[in-house]
């Protein structure tokens, strides 16, 4: 859970908190800003791709220290950052290690050591994300108004290296060894065989299933990026919208735990059928009617599918293909998450500036939703039935 919290100072919801004083003080505008940003996201996930398996051969613990020290290091970039050349750069460590190793690291660690309880495991530990996503923007304009934006990465950082990164250190020692390090036959995945990245490239169901985990990332980082025409499209103030995150926030928390317990009772490809629906419900809705009782639909609807997003999945990887290679496979998936959040806020900005509707944008993405979410009712099947591929 204290991984995935520190990795929250690379995500999309605490960075756009910055976006408007860097403009400023950097002189950038906005599609230079973007340009920076987009970049470095898609730079991140390639090296997430290269970099991410190696937690398979490397103990967590010492993966732990090169993530958090990672991130440390990012923000000392950001505190250096004097033009778009080094902001760029800064971004890129930022994302790759915040948003990527750090939230890879703590669900691969997950993955390992629960076997029977890993649903309720990832749901635990994910609920630092919505935790984040409450508290953090609190303290991001703090620290702005308190020591400037560039001083507060300074103390970001210290906070990482004094207390974020020893404390997560000793829960790690506390935890003894894996549970699945000495998982029964009777717990091991049907197919009997450690799955690898290759494995995984070579089973269809793996590219059914895709378009659907790629989803949630794709359409939430496009909507919080393009926020301002969508609030300007439906007529709701500023105001509205952030007190909606509040109950995006506790949704996505009670969702996850929802999804945790599912995912232990039923099998996690069971939920994962389900996980599409709250998505294209809220932006079907969101994009048929109007009103301001339609922000706490749509993002309360999206809170639950993001909830049953983070859990679902990586207990699926394990599930289906052991952990042997859990990171490796991990990896992959991360990588082509976070390309997908670096594509959307360019395609989204091109239908907008093709002066798209803000109600046909939402509609769009409502019907990509729920394409991705028939598409995956015909990937993994019953557990009887995942032998084969």
């Amino acid at each position: 859970m204290l991984g995935v919290f520190l990795g929250n100072f690379g995500q999309s919801f605490f960075v756009s908190w910055y976006g408007d004083v860097i403009q400023r003080d950097l002189g950038l505008s906005a599609t230079a800003y973007g340009t920076a940003y987009s970049s470095a996201t898609l730079v991140s996930g390639l090296g997430i791709m290269i970099l991410g398996g190696l937690i398979d051969k490397i103990s967590t613990r010492h993966f732990l220290i090169f993530a958090g020290v990672g991130l440390a290091c990012s923000g000392v970039l950001m505190w250096h950052a004097n033009n778009i050349y080094w902001l760029t750069l800064a971004f890129f460590v930022l994302r790759f290690f915040g948003q990527g190793l750090l939230p890879h690291t703590s669900a691969t660690a997950v993955s390992r050591y629960f076997s029977k309880n890993r649903g309720k495991a990832l749901s635990t530990a994910s609920f630092a994300v919505p935790l984040g996503e409450i508290i953090l923007p609190l303290l991001a304009v703090f620290l702005i108004a308190w020591v400037g934006w560039q001083q507060s990465w300074l103390v970001i950082s210290a906070m990482v290296l004094v207390l974020g990164l020893p404390a997560a250190l000793w829960l790690l020692k506390q935890a003894g060894p894996a549970e699945a390090e000495n998982i029964t036959d009777s717990l091991k995945p049907l197919n009997a065989y450690p799955g690898s990245r290759r494995t995984l490239l070579k089973d269809r169901r793996f590219w059914l299933v895709l378009p659907l985990v790629l989803m949630p990332p794709f359409i939430v980082t496009g909507i919080f990026i393009h926020q301002g025409f969508i609030l300007q499209q439906k007529h709701w103030s500023p105001s509205l919208f952030a007190m909606s995150f509040t109950l995006y926030g506790v949704v996505h928390w009670i969702a996850s735990l929802i999804g945790g317990a599912l995912v232990d009772k039923y099998s996690s490809t069971a939920v994962l059928k389900f996980i599409g629906a709250p998505f294209a419900m809220a932006l079907v809705v969101s994009g048929l009617f109007d009103g301001d009782w339609i922000v706490l639909v749509l993002m309360g609807l999206m809170g639950a599918g993001i909830g049953f997003f983070v859990v679902v999945p990586s207990a699926l990887w394990a599930e289906i293909y052991g952990t042997a290679n859990i990171g490796s496979i991990r990896s992959l998936v991360v990588s082509l998450s976070i390309l997908s959040t670096s594509v959307s806020p360019v395609l989204l900005g091109y239908f907008i500036d093709a002066q798209i509707s803000g109600n046909h944008l939402l509609l769009a993405l409502g019907i990509y939703a729920a394409v991705c979410s028939v598409l995956s009712w015909f990937s993994y099947s019953s557990p009887k039935q995942q032998g084969s591929i």
